[in-house]
């Protein structure tokens, strides 16, 4: 078997990822295959290049020295095409990653305004986004590092922070008795269910530690943003939500009484002009979205942290 770029970009992954199961995932494979694929690429390297455990993958001295010379291999790769693509188009693609956010729609509508066309790419872990612009396939990512837990942040990255400390906010189903205050303590959600998504890096460390500072320790499962938003709505759970969510008709959002969980809130980037090109837009849509929550911009306003007045939209002629 020759070595392709696609092999490359496969050791990568699991390496990013420390698992075959979320490199599959990431990659768009299954992961049966991703298996036998990796099993192809030691014997034809003739060696073991990840040691397997029940935590995940993690990469021999094999393994390192054959990914030290695979990601530049795969970062140039990655490169050679966006640069041929955008100038077989004649336009200024810039490949944007991020975790989930209110203000993602706005920070796109603002960079195609102001002649960028971003390829977004979404992940909801804010690690493996650090190392996809580390590694050249992203050019910028806008991630969230939560509380207590911080990222993993590859050498060479540059990093503007866009908010210091975000506080986390509940929804809860909108029947629920504890909707009638603005303000919830965790302590009188003790006999809820709750979701969390154990796959987001560092949120359920953070919840675990926010269940035991309180004295509780509530029913827990596991699912993703959508599911919860699912459940909530239906009076099976409630959820984390970040504080530029939305009230619905049958969903409630609150603050928690004393801010347990917070989140910074940062933008990476490769380069300095990466980051100035594509941080205006973002504050401009993420200060938007804050403005349109109720609950959150009463909490700004009551910390005394008014949001920024809108700036114009830029009409590309």
């Amino acid at each position: 078997m020759e070595l392709e770029v696609r092999h490359l970009r496969a050791l990568c992954a699991i390496a990013d990822t420390g698992s075959l199961h979320r490199a599959a995932r990431q990659l768009g494979v299954a992961q049966p295959s991703l298996s036998t694929q990796l099993r192809r690429i030691e014997q034809e390297l003739g060696g073991t290049l990840f040691a397997r455990a029940r935590t995940g993958c993690r990469p021999t001295p094999l393994g390192r020295l054959v990914l030290s010379r695979a990601r530049p291999l795969v970062a140039e790769m990655r490169a050679l095409v966006s640069e041929a693509r955008a100038c077989a188009t004649g336009g200024t693609e810039l490949r944007v990653g991020s975790t989930a956010s209110r203000a993602l729609a706005g920070w796109l509508r603002r960079l195609r305004a102001r002649g960028q066309e971003p390829n977004l790419h979404m992940n909801v872990s804010p690690n493996v986004l650090l190392h996809m612009v580390a590694d050249g396939q992203l050019d910028v990512a806008f991630v969230h590092e939560v509380e207590g837990t911080p990222l993993r942040v590859p050498e060479g990255l540059r990093l503007r922070v866009l908010v210091g400390r975000e506080p986390q906010f509940v929804s809860l189903p909108a029947d629920h008795p504890t909707t009638a205050a603005p303000v919830v303590d965790v302590r009188d959600l003790a006999g809820d269910r709750w979701m969390i998504d154990p796959t987001v890096d560092g949120e359920w460390d953070a919840v675990q530690r926010m269940f035991r500072a309180a004295g509780i320790n509530p029913p827990v499962l596991h699912g993703d943003y959508h599911t919860a938003a699912a459940l909530v709505a239906t009076g099976e759970v409630v959820t984390v939500c970040q504080p530029s969510c939305l009230p619905r008709a049958d969903m409630a959002v609150r603050r928690l009484h004393g801010d347990p969980l917070g989140v910074r809130l940062l933008l990476a980037a490769r380069t300095e002009t990466d980051l100035e090109g594509a941080l205006p837009a973002l504050e401009e849509a993420y200060w938007e979205a804050a403005r349109l929550a109720p609950a959150y911009r009463e909490w700004l306003e009551r910390e005394g942290r008014p949001t920024p007045a809108p700036a114009p939209t830029p009409v590309l002629s």
